[in-house]
């Protein structure tokens, strides 16, 4: 039996791997509006960041979303990253 291949993505903050699942996919879209993508299909520019709680206090305060789009982002769209991670994509938006 062949088993399916899982797709793996970098977190942007500790640069380890892990399953696309497994991770909140932030998004900078053609018009520059940087958000948070719960179904993981939006277009644009895709950063990842996983759930680690060493990892959420880092991407704050190192400011890793705004190395990873080249351009300043607004506190309401990290606010909004720890939110999800730690509730889950129970959230809508």
């Amino acid at each position: 039996m062949i088993e399916k291949l899982v797709p793996q993505r970098m977190c942007v903050v500790c640069r380890k791997m892990f399953n696309k699942s497994d991770l909140v996919r932030v998004v900078k879209n053609s018009e520059g509006n940087v958000c948070v993508d719960l179904a993981g299909k939006a277009s644009g520019r895709g950063a990842w960041v996983c759930k680690n709680d060493e990892c959420l206090n880092k991407l704050k305060k190192n400011k890793s979303l705004n190395r990873a789009f080249s351009c300043q982002i607004n506190e309401d769209v990290y606010n909004k990253v720890l939110e999800v991670a730690k509730n889950g994509n129970k959230q809508s938006s």
